[in-house]
């Protein structure tokens, strides 16, 4: 009788750590597409090429949605707004970091 309570607390456990772990993906995955639109977006506002890749247009993309909601609940305003802030924080990464690689010479 023990052995299957300790069988059923084990299954239960891998479930309940299953779950969360598949929530941590999600989220990942999340955060990569909005980053992903947000910095291509950004790109798409600044004129001429950038020294960066796509991962760091992702990353850019999702520090600029990161810091532009912040600045967006400081401000409190939301929505269209905020999605705009966004675009604009992810620029200034982009403008900032890639103009900096492509003047050291880092290909992209």
């Amino acid at each position: 009788m023990g052995v299957v309570f300790f069988l059923l607390l084990a299954v239960v456990v891998l479930v309940v750590v299953g779950a969360a772990v598949m929530d941590i993906v999600a989220l990942v995955l999340w955060w990569a597409l909005i980053g992903l639109i947000i910095g291509a977006l950004a790109r798409v506002v600044l004129p001429g090429p950038r020294g960066i890749g796509i991962l760091q247009t992702i990353l850019f993309g999702i520090a600029g949605s990161l810091l532009g909601g912040i600045v967006a609940n400081a401000l409190d305003v939301g929505g269209l707004i905020q999605f705009v802030i966004a675009i604009l924080v992810a620029a200034v990464l982009i403008t900032s970091f890639g103009d900096g690689n492509r003047r050291a010479g880092v290909a992209p």
